[in-house]
Parts: C-alpha cells; structure tokens; sequence
C-alpha cells in the first residue's frame, strides 16, 4: 500500500515528485523543515478562524458574495454534500490569490476578465472583514503573508514538475506550470472551520474529490475543544483520507510543522496524465465539541491558459463541473 512522500524542503528532486505524485504513489507530498516564519503563521490564521465564524449575523452576510456562488468571502450551508443536502457542517472563507502577483490585487484585473464574464466564482475580488474584534486584528495581512509561503514553496515544486515534464513529454514549453501558477489571478485560498459535532456520530466533513488545481498546499489541521487549543487530534479517525492508485483508502497525517501538497486535475491535464489527480475525503470526529481548522491553497491557472493541446482552464473546469453534476 502506497505511503505519504516526505522530503525537506531542500530536497525536494524530480524523482521524489515521481514518488509522490506517479502512477504508483499516493498523490501526496509532505513538506519538512519550512521557513521558521510558517509555523507562527500557521498559528495565527488557523486560530482567527474560529474568531471569524463567531461574527455576528450580519457581518458575516457582509462578507458572502452570491453572485461569485458563494466561492469568494463567507460561505456555511450554501454548498450541497454528496447527498444534496446543505453543508451546515464546516464554513468557508475564500479568498482569491491575485495579490501574489501584484499586491494591489485582490482578483483577477478588467483585461483578464473580458470574455468570462459567466465565470463569477473564480473572477469576484476579495471581500474582508473588519477587524474590530481583538482576535481578529491582521486577519489579511496573516492570511496574505501564509499563502504567500504556500504558494512560494509550490512554486519550488512547480519547477521541478517542470524539469520531468520537458525530458518526457514532446513539445512541452520550458518552465509552463511555474510560469502559470506564478503569473496566475485565480488561484484560491479556502480557509475552512469544521464545525463542533453537537453529537456522538460521526459523519464525513467533505465527500471524495479530486480538486480542480494543479497543486494544492496544505496545512496542518488545528482542533479546538472550545477556545481551548488542542495539541493534536483528539479522534485518531477523523482527518484527510486519500484512495491511493489502486483503490486503497489510507488516512493522511500531516505533522504540525509541515505543510502538505496534493496533485489536482488541472495538473493531471498539464503534465499529459503523468501526475495523476488524488481523489481525498474529510472525515468527521465522533467527539462532540471539537473543531477543526485548516487552510488549503488550491493552485490553478488563470482561466485563459491552456492545459492542455485544446482546453483553457475555463473549458476545462466547465467539463469537470459537468461531469461532476
């Protein structure tokens, strides 16, 4: 059975991207000794989540952007679960990436946009809350300068896709998916609160999928019992399970001081199906009262690059969503 990759963040190769990410892996890469600055970060996002979900009513009706679908600000009980049911069990802050490529961006600019005018969801700036609340004071500047982090180290691994890509594939552009991801102004941020259980059952907190990105960064979960943080997970079942190539369900660990990387569909298109996407679910704990925050950076072109021969990321994701619903 296929395990986690783990590397240093100077050892990250193209042979250990085929380790994690191949035809025979598990689909994920766990990232060791980060830069000190991340684990502060980390803390303090992580922590201003469950401060977030706490506004009162309306500051976080503020916050909701319907005509982005709800995937741009606050969003609880607007998504549906695999069983069509209203998703009351995490919220969602999302946020778009465009301020990594210029800081006075906070979503893709008026000439990126002409043409997609049906794409909302990934095309609607970033709304923010005010900061009143003590627990809140520099929720953006944290959320900026964490995902900034996760998309630099992303990009490090980019590169070395990069590397494999041009030595086995025809007519693949040197240095493609570092260039799109970099240059990218719809890449996402979802910074998730999984809601205390108010009961003993256990259900799961998000159906299997495989993400729409090319890569997706990970954090490693922080539980709360209350305002109380918790040192690790308090229910050794709940937590990231991924179906490795060969069907085989296996639960994901990811330490406190890593950050993890997931290989998403997009890439699957870009690298000509070497990099294969991992289908991964959430599962619940059983323990009543515990949350459970986390952020995910899903790292995806801008909707007018290609990935592959014929699609941009636009006809790409409409054909997923398609599939999907």
């Amino acid at each position: 059975m296929a395990s986690p990759v783990t590397v240093s963040l100077s050892d990250i190769t193209a042979d250990k991207l085929i380790d994690a990410f191949g035809n025979d892996s598990l689909g994920i890469l766990v990232v060791k000794d980060l830069p000190k600055e991340y684990h502060e970060l980390r803390r303090k996002v992580l922590t201003q989540a469950s401060y977030l979900t706490r506004l009162d009513q309306q500051s976080l009706q503020d916050l909701e952007c319907p005509e982005g679908y709800y995937l741009t600000g606050w969003s609880l009980g607007k998504e549906k679960l695999a069983n069509g049911v209203a998703d009351e069990l995490k919220g969602s802050f999302y946020i778009n990436c465009s301020f990594f490529k210029d800081p006075s961006l906070e979503g893709p600019p008026p000439d990126e946009t002409r043409g997609y005018e049906n794409y909302k969801a990934y095309t609607t700036w970033n709304k923010w809350p005010k900061e009143d609340l003590d627990e809140l004071k520099g929720f953006q500047q944290n959320c900026k300068a964490l995902i900034t982090l996760m998309i630099e180290i992303s990009l490090q691994i980019c590169e070395k896709i990069d590397v494999y890509c041009e030595k086995h594939l025809q007519n693949y552009e040197p240095g493609y998916l570092e260039s799109i991801i970099r240059e990218s102004t719809t890449s996402k941020a979802r910074l998730l609160h999984y809601l205390p259980n108010a009961s003993s059952s256990q259900s799961d907190w998000c159906g299997e999928h495989c993400d729409h990105s090319c890569i997706t960064a990970l954090t490693s979960a922080l539980f709360f019992d209350g305002d109380a943080e918790l040192a690790a997970s308090p229910d050794p079942s709940a937590g990231l399970y991924i179906k490795d190539r060969r069907g085989n369900v296996v639960k994901v660990n990811i330490p406190p001081h890593c950050l993890a990387f997931q290989s998403g569909s997009a890439l699957e298109e870009v690298s000509g199906h070497q990099f294969k996407a991992v289908p991964h679910y959430v599962k619940g704990t059983a323990m009543p009262g515990i949350s459970r925050n986390t952020l995910a950076v899903f790292l995806q072109p801008s909707l007018h690059a290609m990935v592959n021969e014929n699609e941009t990321f636009a006809q790409f994701a409409d054909r997923i969503l398609r599939h999907n619903h």
